[in-house]
């Protein structure tokens, strides 16, 4: 694909995408809102409007989630007013931890019993939360444990926001090995397919980056919104004017193996969705990764790495090596599942030949197996929920 070449027309979302209907809504909370929207909130409820920036102040730069300490707000309405913008939007169920502490996995109830998992992954220099963005996934790809599950419902902005705030909470109160700190990235790899709830995943990327007391005041740089190929959500994440990550799970280099991988792929072929890859970081200016699960004797094969190559490097004309790079993913197999993880011979000579075309790659570092550490696994647990 030569780099002027006019990019295919978007087509309409898939129909699988829609949430199933008549489920209650999250309750609203001071993350789901803009910082004026929450002052106007409180007005609405006949409560002080600048209390808003006390109760975000709370959230968001002191981590407090016990209303006992929020000493400024008038204890006759400390209730109120915590109940307008703070409800409580999900319990931990459990917390599994390996690498002696640094890595932590915790399932979550949602208000309507929905489960949703979130991961803590600290590691020298950096801390890093993978987020869940809905509950369960409708892209059905086989080799997945939360896609064998189908969709249950979408999260809410707030919903995806409270796992990274959690997360920070854990570590300002130095329950994380390695002492006190704070989250530096946040990935979009959890449970669900973040394209799919755009508007919700947007918002909880705004009230991330968003200066503190508004936000987490992240870096939006440190942030990386995952897809399996909504092409026309692709799209509209390069003119949203948020510099974050894109990484798309591509899985396979053709359309035959990839639309059974990737079903989505039947709606949005292997050329469309790279195209669309390309078009974000020739918008952006920033590097597309490319997650690609190494699955044994189904898309290892050394070919599959050379047409992978070729693929690649057929966009971007002379700057092509510098706008994506490939991370191999060792698969993390469910129980039962006929997928499996490669050879380690085979991803080597993978990783070779992609090298030797001049693409950037790296093999994901494997955190987390001891503990059911593929997305969906611990939530589809049975003995988690007795």
């Amino acid at each position: 694909m030569s780099e002027s070449a006019e990019p295919p027309a978007p087509r309409a979302l898939p129909l699988v995408l829609a949430e199933p209907r008549g489920r209650k809504k999250p309750p609203r909370h001071l993350a789901d809102l803009a910082p004026g929207e929450r002052k106007e909130r409180l007005v609405e409820l006949g409560l002080p409007g600048f209390r808003a920036k006390q109760l975000s102040t709370h959230y968001f730069a002191r981590l407090v989630d016990d209303p006992a300490l929020m000493t400024d707000l008038p204890a006759a309405q400390r209730e109120e007013l915590v109940a307008a913008l703070l409800p409580e939007l999900m319990t931990p169920l459990r917390t599994l931890e390996a690498d002696r502490g640094t890595t932590r996995k915790t399932l979550w109830r949602l208000f309507d019993g929905a489960l949703v998992e979130s991961v803590l992954m600290r590691y020298p220099g950096r801390v890093t939360m993978c987020v869940s963005s809905q509950a369960g996934c409708g892209m059905a790809c086989p080799f997945c444990a939360t896609g064998q599950g189908g969709l249950q419902r979408n999260m809410s902005t707030a919903e995806i926001v409270e796992q990274v705030v959690a997360g920070a909470r854990a570590l300002a109160r130095d329950e994380v090995p390695g002492g006190p700190g704070r989250v530096s990235n946040v990935v979009f790899m959890g449970m669900g397919e973040p394209m799919a709830n755009y508007n919700a995943v947007i918002g909880a990327v705004r009230r991330l980056t968003d200066p503190a007391p508004d936000g987490l005041g992240m870096s939006a740089r440190g942030i990386t919104v995952s897809t399996v190929g909504l092409v026309p959500r692709m799209r509209q994440l390069a003119d949203e004017g948020i510099p974050v990550t894109l990484a798309l799970s591509l899985h396979a280099p053709d359309d035959e193996l990839r639309n059974e991988l990737v079903p989505i792929n039947t709606r949005f072929s292997v050329a469309e969705t790279v195209e669309a890859a390309w078009h974000y970081a020739d918008r952006t200016k920033r590097r597309v990764s490319i997650e690609y699960a190494m699955m044994r004797g189904i898309n290892d094969q050394a070919w599959r790495a050379d047409l992978l190559a070729d693929v690649l490097t057929s966009y971007g004309g002379s700057e092509r090596w510098g706008w994506v790079h490939v991370n191999l993913i060792p698969l993390n197999p469910t129980p039962g599942s006929k997928w499996t993880a490669s050879d380690p011979a085979d991803e080597r000579e993978f990783v070779r030949r992609l090298e030797a075309r001049g693409v950037p790659t790296t093999v994901r570092d494997t955190r987390g197996r001891e503990i059911d550490g593929a997305c969906g696994q611990l939530a589809a647990a049975p003995s988690v929920v007795e």
